[in-house]
C-alpha cells in the first residue's frame, strides 16, 4: 500500500502545481469592468459609451481532497473601481457561501476552508457582489460563477451486480461467449484516465479469458466436460488508469456452470437380469423392471426401451416409467410350462434426444438379456376348440339322437381326466343331455325348428379330481329343418269384380307362406280344388314365382243371382315330402259404375245383414236393448213426476170442505176444523155494495128469504170483504203456488138471534126463543128446526 500511496502522493503534487499556475493565470486576466452589470435600467447613463464590465473571471477551479492544514486558496475578485483605499466590501452567497467558501471583504480572494469531494459533488454556483463600505449600497451589479472541484484517482472500480454466475454447453468450442461483466468508476470520466478500466482473470485463466476493454468472458479451450466438473469459480479484476502503474482496481466472482449436452450412451450396468413368473399369470402382468444408465441429465436421460429378439416380442412387452426412466416388462401373451420353460429376451436402451454433433462419438444405445423362467401351476382344461363348437341337428331327430361331442384336455402334465356337465341356467327345459365322460350331446326332448331354430348351451369341464378346476365353453346347436308344415295363403284374401267384368280380366294376385325353411329355397304349385274343377266363372294362372293370379272365365254376373263366390285353391310346396293345403278366395260381385269403380257390393237388405258377423249382430242387439231400457226409465220417471203433482194438488184442497156426522166438540175443539176463520171473521173491514144485485143462488137460502121477504137489499159486504182480502193475500204472498186458492167458511154472522146451536147449551137454557125460523134455511137446518121448536097441532096430529 506504500507504494501506492507515494504514487498518489506525487500525482497530487503535480496537479496542485498546475492549478496553482493557473489561478494565476486567471488572475492576471480578471481585472477588466463592466460597470452598468447588474444596475436598474434608471441608473443605465444614456449616453452611447461603452461601458467596461466591473469583472470578468473564468471558472474557478479546487482540487479535491485536499489534506493541507491552512484554507486553499481558489481565487480572486476585484473591481476597476477599486483603489486600494478599502473603500469597497467584497461579498459572495450561494452555494457553501459562508461555510465551505469564505472571501477576503478587502482583497476579494476566495478559499476553501472544508476538504471537498468531487464524487459527492462536483461544482458550486455562487454569486459575488461589490458594495460600498459606509453606505452598504451595490457598486456593481451582482455576478454569477462556478467553483469546480477538479478531480484526482481516489475511487476503485466496483462491480456493481457482482457477484456473476453464468453458464456454457459443455464441449463448447474455443472463444465461445460465456457472459459479460462490467465495473464502475466513481472518478471523472471527462479528466484524465482514473475511469478508464481494463479487465483480467486472476484465477481460472487455464479455461476462460476475458476481454481487457468489453469485460465479455470466452472459453479458453474445448474440452470442458460436465460430467468431469460441473462448475468453474472465476476472479475478474478490473483497473482504472487504462492499467497503468498506481491505479486503483476491483475484483468480483464468476460462477460459469457447465451445462449438459447428450454426449453420452445410455448402458445397463449387467448385461443380464433373471426373472421368474407362473405360468398362470395374466396378459398385462409385470415380471420385472430393470434400467439404464445416463451420465448426462436432464431429458437427456430420456431414453426408450424395445425387445429386439422376435420371440420375445411375441411373448412380452416393454414400456417405459416415465418418472424412473425404467423399463417395465409386461406379459403379452399367455405363457406356457408345458411348452417353453425359459424365455431369453434382448432388451435395447436408446435416447431419445440424439445430438447429431455428437454421434460420432458411438452408438447412443445398448442392449441386456432377460431371462424369463416359467414356473408350472395347476390350470383348468382345455376346450378344444378354444373359441366354441357349432353343432346341427335335424328337427325330427328322435329322443337320444347324437348332437354332437365336445372335447377337452388337461393341459399340465398329469393330464388328470376330465368331466362333463351342461350349465342348466342355459338349457332351463333340459333339451339336451351330456355324457360325463365321452362329452357326447344327445337329445332329451322333441325339437321344433319353428320353435327355436338355435339353441346355445354352456358346457363345463372340470378335473376328476379337483373340482374347482373348471372352465367352460359355448355350444351353439342349430336345428335342421324338416318339411313338416304345409304351405298357407297369406292371407284370407277377398277380391272384387264387376257385374259387367270380361273374360280373362285379372281379379286378384294371392301369395303363400310356409314355415319351414328349405335349404334350396321354396317353390309352391297352385290349382284349383278338386270341387272346384268344373268351375265355369273363374280360372287359376301360376305366375311361376311364387305367386298366382285369378281370372274371370266368363262375362257378366248379376249379384241379384249370386253376389259372392267362394274359389277353393290348393297350394303344394316342393317337398320333400310335398305338403299341401286349400285355402278360399272370396269374390264378390259388385255394382261399379262407368269407370269402372266399384259403388255397392250388397244384393239386398237381407244380404247386408246376412254378411255382418256374429259379433257384429251381437253388438247391435246389444244397443237396441240399452235405447229399450233408457225409454222405459224415462217413462217411469214421467209418471212418478206426475204422480207427486197430483197428490200435492190433493193436499191443497184439504181444509175446503170439512165434513162430520157429530155435533163436534164446539168452540174449543180446534182439532176438527180450522177456527181461526170464524176467529177473524168480526176484523173484517166492510165494503162497499156492488153495483149490480147480488147473486141470490149463491148466498144461503135464509138470506134469500130475507131478501125477497123484506123487500130491502141483502147485505153482502161481509162476504165481497172476506173474498177480496184473501184475495189479496194470496197474490203478496210470494210462498204460495201459481195459482189462486179460493176458500169458503159457513159461519153464522153478527148479530144472530140464535146465540149457539150447540145442543148442550140449548137444553140448559129456559130460553123461550122461536127457532121456526131455521126452517127457511136449508133441509139441514129443518130438522134442526124441528128439535127446537114447539110442537105445532099439525104436527102431532099427523
Amino acid at each position: 500500500m506504500a507504494p501506492r500511496w507515494r504514487g498518489g502522493a506525487q500525482v497530487l503534487a503535480v496537479t496542485l502545481g498546475i492549478l496553482q499556475c493557473c489561478g494565476w493565470l486567471s488572475g492576471q486576466t480578471i481585472r477588466t469592468s463592466v460597470g452598468m452589470m447588474g444596475r436598474r435600467p434608471e441608473q443605465w447613463p444614456m449616453s452611447h459609451e461603452r461601458v467596461k464590465r466591473g469583472w470578468v473571471w473564468n471558472q474557478f477551479f479546487v482540487v479535491e481532497e485536499y489534506t493541507g492544514t491552512e484554507p486553499l486558496y481558489v481565487g480572486k475578485i476585484h473591481s476597476d473601481s477599486d483603489e486600494g483605499d478599502g473603500s469597497i466590501k467584497y461579498t459572495i452567497s450561494g452555494e457553501g457561501a459562508g461555510t465551505i467558501f469564505i472571501i477576503d471583504q478587502v482583497t476579494g480572494d476566495i478559499h476553501a476552508t472544508e476538504r471537498l469531494d468531487r464524487e459527492e459533488k462536483t461544482y458550486y454556483t455562487l454569486r459575488a457582489q461589490a458594495r460600498d463600505r459606509l453606505t452598504d449600497a451595490p457598486l456593481e451589479p451582482e455576478s454569477e460563477f462556478v467553483i469546480k472541484v477538479q478531480d484526482i484517482n481516489d475511487s476503485e472500480p466496483k462491480f456493481l451486480e457482482g457477484p456473476y454466475i453464468g453458464s456454457v454447453a459443455e464441449l463448447s468450442p474455443i472463444g465461445t461467449s460465456v457472459m459479460k461483466v462490467m465495473a464502475s468508476d466513481a472518478d471523472d470520466p471527462t479528466y484524465g484516465s482514473s475511469a478508464r478500466i481494463v479487465y483480467s482473470v486472476l484465477e481460472g485463466e487455464r479455461f476462460f479469458t476475458v476481454d481487457r476493454q468489453t469485460g465479455v468472458i470466452w472459453t479458453a479451450v474445448a474440452d470442458l466436460d460436465r460430467e468431469t466438473q460441473d462448475r468453474y469459480e472465476l476472479v475478474v479484476k478490473a483497473t482504472d488508469m487504462a492499467g497503468q502503474m498506481g491505479g486503483l482496481s476491483g475484483s468480483t466472482t464468476v460462477t460459469i456452470v457447465i451445462t449438459d449436452v447428450n454426449d453420452n450412451p445410455p448402458r445397463f450396468p449387467q448385461k443380464m437380469y433373471q426373472f421368474s413368473v407362473s405360468e398362470g399369470a395374466a396378459v398385462g402382468t409385470s415380471i420385472g423392471r430393470v434400467i439404464a444408465t445416463d451420465a448426462d441429465m436432464g431429458e437427456n436421460t430420456d431414453m426408450s426401451y424395445l425387445i429386439k429378439d422376435e420371440e420375445g416380442g411375441e411373448l412380452f412387452r416393454v414400456s417405459t416409467d416415465g418418472d424412473t426412466q425404467e423399463a417395465i416388462i409386461t406379459i403379452k401373451k399367455p405363457l406356457d410350462f408345458e411348452n417353453k420353460r425359459t424365455h431369453n429376451v434382448v432388451v435395447e436402451a436408446v435416447n431419445k434426444h440424439v445430438d447429431p454433433r455428437f454421434v460420432d462419438l458411438g452408438s447412443f444405445r445398448d442392449q441386456t438379456i432377460v431371462r424369463v423362467s416359467v414356473s408350472d401351476v395347476d390350470e383348468p382344461p382345455i376346450f378344444i376348440p378354444a373359441t366354441g363348437t357349432i353343432m346341427e341337428v335335424q328337427e325330427d331327430a328322435r329322443l337320444g339322437a347324437l348332437v354332437g361331442i365336445v372335447t377337452a384336455k388337461d393341459p399340465d402334465m398329469d393330464n388328470v381326466p376330465i368331466r362333463f356337465s351342461i350349465d342348466r341356467s342355459t338349457d332351463q327345459e333340459q333339451i339336451f343331455n351330456i355324457d360325463p365322460v365321452t362329452g357326447a350331446i344327445t337329445l332329451g326332448k322333441i325339437l321344433d325348428r319353428e320353435t327355436a331354430g338355435w339353441h346355445n348351451i354352456t358346457v363345463t369341464a372340470v378335473e376328476a379330481d379337483n373340482q374347482s378346476m373348471a372352465s367352460q365353453t359355448a355350444v351353439s346347436i342349430r336345428i335342421l329343418d324338416v318339411n313338416d308344415n304345409p304351405p298357407e295363403l297369406a292371407t284370407p284374401y277377398e277380391a272384387s269384380i264387376c257385374e259387367d267384368a270380361k273374360p280373362g280380366q285379372l281379379i286378384h294376385t294371392i301369395s303363400v307362406v310356409d314355415r319351414d325353411e328349405p335349404q334350396s329355397g321354396h317353390r309352391f304349385y297352385f290349382t284349383l280344388a278338386p270341387e272346384a274343377s268344373n268351375n265355369r266363372h273363374f280360372t287359376l294362372w301360376d305366375i311361376k314365382d311364387n305367386t298366382a293370379g285369378i281370372r274371370t272365365q266368363r262375362s257378366g254376373f248379376n249379384r241379384q243371382e249370386q253376389n259372392v263366390y267362394l274359389l277353393p285353391i290348393l297350394v303344394v310346396d316342393s317337398g320333400p315330402p310335398a305338403l299341401s293345403s286349400t285355402g278360399t278366395l272370396t269374390i264378390h260381385v259388385c255394382g261399379c259404375d262407368t269407370d269402372g269403380a266399384i259403388q255397392s257390393c250388397n244384393a239386398t237388405a237381407y244380404v247386408m245383414s246376412a254378411a255382418l258377423s256374429p259379433g257384429a249382430l251381437i253388438a247391435l242387439l246389444v244397443c237396441i236393448l240399452i235405447l229399450i231400457v233408457l225409454v222405459l226409465l224415462i217413462l217411469t220417471l214421467k209418471r212418478h213426476r206426475k204422480g207427486q203433482r197430483m197428490s200435492e194438488d190433493e193436499e191443497d184442497m184439504r181444509d175446503n170442505v170439512i165434513k162430520y156426522n157429530d155435533e163436534g166438540g164446539g168452540e174449543q175443539d180446534t182439532q176438527a176444523y180450522d177456527m181461526s176463520a170464524l176467529r177473524n171473521l168480526y176484523d173484517f173491514p166492510e165494503v162497499k155494495n156492488s153495483d149490480s144485485g147480488p147473486d141470490l143462488r149463491s148466498v144461503p137460502q135464509w138470506i134469500q128469504n130475507r131478501v125477497v121477504g123484506d123487500g130491502g137489499p141483502a147485505d153482502f159486504s161481509v162476504f165481497k170483504g172476506y173474498i177480496r182480502k184473501k184475495v189479496e193475500q194470496a197474490d203478496a204472498d210470494l210462498s204460495v203456488p201459481p195459482y189462486d186458492s179460493f176458500q169458503t167458511y159457513a159461519f153464522e154472522g153478527s148479530s144472530s138471534p140464535a146465540l149457539s146451536l150447540s145442543s148442550i147449551r140449548t137444553l140448559s137454557t129456559t130460553s123461550e126463543q122461536d127457532f121456526s125460523y131455521l126452517s127457511d134455511w136449508g133441509p139441514r137446518f129443518r130438522q134442526l128446526a124441528g128439535y127446537y121448536a114447539p110442537a105445532q097441532p099439525e104436527e102431532e096430529g099427523s
